[in-house]
């Protein structure tokens, strides 16, 4: 099915950062996508109009009972000019997963593709062809019937910004350094912790702000019950490479299963490497570095693709991994996907799509 949105383009555009400054989610391009729902007719009147602020009541039900979530993909130019997302269908499935578990309605995915290409075509000039740069996409819907009795709201905007961003990292590739948590919980057994939500970042910014004062950019998340196993690093899935083994935590529903991670386990099977999904006790990880085994770490995310660790520090001790370096795991990965993503490397996968 083909779907035309009206376009209204901006009569003021803006002024393009530059490339070789590029911070991550300051700029924002000069047009995005809009489309309301509301009870008994459904989504309607898609359209791609100027960036600007939104107008909404201040009851909105968004603002009070955070009924909202958000997703993240990129966009990149290759070297033949060519712009392509990488595997957009899967942000459109997890979507609608989201959506599910907190009351949204279901929005095609076709059409949610299809908006975020039309979207993409309308400002492929604000896409940034540096090398590690490229056009962060964020659809996002929000709950903006104005009330304030606790239930769904019979009234959304499903919105579409883009942002042509640097590296999540400032350092790139240089390897971080991570801070286990074991005070403060990311999420529960039966709570959202796998839905991608606005609620489960907010109620991890004191954690956050704990480790970077410490010293950490970031910090690694136990589960809610017993503090033992190892979760998500930030906002990103965690690799452990223990004894030529690649470990990584299990989609049980505290996790959020990320298109990056579900790349990674596919090239890390296409490859024969051997990758188990289970739960892993920080224990475990402690005795493996005493061991001599822990050989390398990284995260997983759209917005730093690869993050390898170069340290880990449980209640003060401190593990350097594979002497502060990049793991050849996660260099491999990393120039794998990002070859994937911008056309450096043939996609063998079928995870690309070209937005003509």
């Amino acid at each position: 099915m083909k779907y035309d949105f009206p376009v209204t383009k901006t009569t003021n555009p803006k002024a393009k950062p530059d490339p070789d400054t590029l911070r991550f989610g300051v700029d924002f391009t000069d047009h995005m996508f809009i489309m309301d729902y509301e009870e008994g007719k459904g989504w309607h009147d898609g359209r791609i109009v100027p960036y600007a602020p939104l107008s909404l009541d201040p009851a909105a039900v968004v603002f009070h009972y955070a009924q909202e979530m958000f997703e993240g993909l990129k966009a990149y130019k290759t070297k033949k000019g060519k712009v392509q997302l990488f595997r957009p269908d899967m942000n459109a499935k997890r979507t609608n997963r989201t959506n599910d578990r907190l009351c949204i309605p279901q929005i095609d995915e076709t059409l949610y593709v299809e908006a975020i290409k039309a979207l993409v075509h309308v400002d492929a000039d604000w896409i940034p062809e540096k090398e590690g740069t490229s056009l962060y996409i964020r659809p996002f819907i929000i709950a903006d019937e104005p009330f304030l009795g606790v239930r769904r709201s019979n009234h959304y905007k499903f919105i579409i910004i883009l942002s042509p961003v640097g590296p999540y990292y400032v350092g790139g590739l240089t390897p971080t350094k991570i801070y286990v948590e074991d005070k403060y919980v990311r999420a529960t057994d039966g709570g959202t912790g796998e839905a991608k939500c606005g609620g489960n970042y907010a109620a991890s910014l004191k954690a956050q702000e704990e480790a970077h004062a410490k010293g950490y950019e970031q910090i690694l998340w136990l589960d809610g019950v017993e503090r033992k196993y190892v979760e998500e690093i930030g906002t990103s899935n965690a690799f452990f490479v223990i004894d030529n083994e690649v470990i990584t935590a299990p989609l049980d529903g505290t996790i959020l299963p990320g298109i990056t991670r579900d790349s990674v386990i596919a090239l890390l099977k296409k490859e024969g490497i051997k990758i188990t999904e289970r739960r892993l006790s920080i224990d475990e990880v402690a005795q493996a570095y005493k061991d001599g085994k822990f050989q390398e770490m990284f995260a997983s995310g759209t917005a730093a693709v690869i993050s390898p660790v170069g340290e880990l520090c449980y209640k003060g001790e401190k593990m350097i991994i594979n002497n502060g370096q990049i793991g050849a795991i996660a260099q491999k990965l990393y120039d794998t996907l990002y070859g994937i993503q911008t056309g450096a490397v043939v996609d063998t996968m079928g995870w690309t799509v070209e937005v003509k």
